[in-house]
């Protein structure tokens, strides 16, 4: 019997949830490393691999593919012109996720930095 897997919600709903996740690769591409607690990573990371495979082709179509996932024309490019060619020999995982120490007593989030290799 097969189960479908269920995705992380952040308790949020689905327009937050899928902004945050746009957010975070827009600012992973921008900045090439970002903070974010572990469990945000983990959700980022197939995300972001799916678009690195886009740039890698870099067509026009892989291209607006890109556009419709991040929406923001300035990371669509450097992600087509930078990190795309970065990974053409390289068949997956492009991503690292590098887990950080707890913030303290009262907040105990997982804290990670999520980072191209």
């Amino acid at each position: 019997m097969a189960f479908t897997k269920k995705a992380q919600t952040f308790h949020r709903e689905t327009g937050q949830r899928s902004a945050l996740i746009r957010s975070l690769a827009r600012s992973l591409v921008l900045e090439e490393r970002i903070s974010t607690t572990e469990a945000k990573a983990k959700a980022l990371r197939p995300y972001i691999e799916r678009l690195v495979t886009y740039a890698k082709t870099n067509t026009l179509a892989s291209r607006r593919l890109a556009i419709s996932r991040i929406h923001d024309k300035e990371a669509v490019k450097k992600l087509f012109s930078t990190i795309g060619p970065r990974y053409t020999d390289r068949k997956g995982g492009y991503t690292r996720i590098v887990k950080r120490t707890k913030r303290g007593f009262n907040d105990a989030r997982k804290l990670a930095y999520i980072a191209f290799v």
